[in-house]
């Protein structure tokens, strides 16, 4: 069985964790049971790609509602494809929950260890990556598209939780779904950044499918990312399921040619 279970229409969750981890919600959006139309139908979570904002804030009510989770406690990111992780208190609740001006800037990652707060990113065929350290109560979210890869946002949130005082074979990861290696093309000056993420190890996650053009395993690439910053192989949950082939489930980039909504991650301690 996939790690990731559908809770319902709207949204997947990382069963295993919930049931092992009383409080913790975390999980996926999918791209049904919402109020926009057009390319954005139905459940799009994204302020940023051209929907009304009125259906936008419908579809987190809708959402905030399913999860027994309150809006004005979720923080939202302006998501730019790099490295910046933020650490999040009660203070932050409500930032980009409502609307994008009032997201955090320039960030692509965010951890806590507070409850009442839902970390919550966007995607349309990136990779959603979920860190828990349960013995510290700490859990992150992070957006990692090929840039965010490359440059190691994972390693990032381990050093982040390292600096917490928890090491890496105390931290679980879930890898979210996101564009599989078969709808996923890419040229070479990619590969070459990939080469330099992953300089000592022998299988890589991609291959040459054309003159020039390779399909990359951005899960996988992540996956190895974690193993090299000492997250144990069995602490790893990946997921099967494709934001470009599981086309009735989520919204992609690629597949939709940029005319797409996004779904949201979010994870988050509720209040005891």
């Amino acid at each position: 069985m996939d790690s990731f279970v559908k809770g319902n229409q709207s949204f997947f969750i990382i069963q295993s964790w919930m049931e092992k981890f009383p409080g913790l919600v975390a999980g996926i959006t999918t791209k049904n049971g919402g109020d926009s139309i057009g390319e954005y139908e139905q459940l799009n979570m994204g302020f940023h790609v051209g929907d009304n904002p009125v259906h936008v804030c419908s579809n987190r009510e809708k959402v905030a509602d399913l999860l027994q989770f309150p809006l004005k406690q979720w923080v939202g990111a302006e998501q730019t494809h790099d490295i910046m992780i933020q650490k999040i208190t009660k203070a932050d609740r409500g930032k980009g929950s409502d609307a994008y001006e009032h997201s955090f800037k320039g960030t692509d990652g965010f951890y806590t260890i507070e409850e009442g707060i839902l970390l919550t990113l966007c995607f349309a065929d990136c990779v959603p990556l979920f860190f828990i350290a349960p013995e510290k109560h700490l859990i992150g979210a992070a957006h990692a598209g090929w840039k965010g890869t490359v440059n190691e946002i994972a390693t990032t949130m381990i050093m982040k939780f390292k600096a917490e005082g928890i090491s890496p074979d105390q931290i679980f990861v879930a890898i979210g779904p996101s564009i599989c290696e078969k709808c996923y093309i890419v040229d070479d000056r990619v590969i070459d950044f990939v080469e330099k993420a992953l300089e000592d190890v022998e299988k890589k996650p991609y291959n040459l499918v054309n003159d020039g053009q390779y399909s990359l395993d951005l899960r996988e690439l992540n996956r190895q990312i974690l193993i090299k910053a000492g997250i144990p192989d069995q602490n790893i949950l990946v997921t099967g399921f494709c934001s470009s082939c599981d086309e009735g489930e989520f919204f992609s980039h690629r597949r939709d040619k940029g005319r797409s909504g996004r779904m949201m991650s979010f994870i988050g301690w509720k209040e005891s």
